[in-house]
């Protein structure tokens, strides 16, 4: 397995794996990941067997520089590759990049998907609140998380 930062020409094999796992909630379409993948404030890095996509991890850095916040945008692996720490690998890049910055990583989860919700429990992230219906268009509901980064500043200091 390699990892390597994503570009446009990855649009359309990242649309394909979103169709699959995300085929009720409106996956992103090939010009939706172009105009991520475009963005100056997004980091996307995919893991290849051979020269097969077969997951992908997006993070944005929102706000100032100087005092960051991070969403990760999207996380998916292949049916086919799930179930052998491929999501957990582009999760220690994403968290790495935050944590490099010292700002704290914000998400959205179906509440359904418990698999995803230890993976993220094991990084740090805790339940904020729960969103209903945020999937569109299955409606089904989505927990916002979040993690503080390990060199955060502590606002009260």
């Amino acid at each position: 397995m390699r990892f390597r930062e994503l570009a446009a020409g990855d649009a359309a094999a990242l649309a394909a794996i979103e169709a699959d796992l995300f085929a009720g909630d409106a996956p992103w379409s090939r010009d939706v990941f172009l105009a991520e993948l475009a963005h100056p404030y997004t980091f996307y890095v995919g893991a290849f067997e051979a020269d097969e996509l077969v997951g992908y991890a997006g993070l944005a850095m929102l706000g100032p520089r100087e005092d960051p916040e991070f969403e990760v945008h999207t996380i998916g692996v292949a049916r086919s590759h799930q179930g052998r720490g491929i999501g957990r690998a582009l999760m220690d890049q994403l968290v790495h990049a935050a944590d490099l910055a010292g700002g704290p990583m914000f998400l959205e989860v179906r509440t359904d998907n418990a698999a995803a919700i230890a993976l993220y429990e094991s990084y740090g992230f805790s339940i904020l609140a729960t969103r209903k219906a945020y999937y569109q268009p299955s409606g089904a509901d989505a927990y916002s998380m979040m993690r503080h980064a390990s060199n955060e500043r502590d606002p009260g200091t």
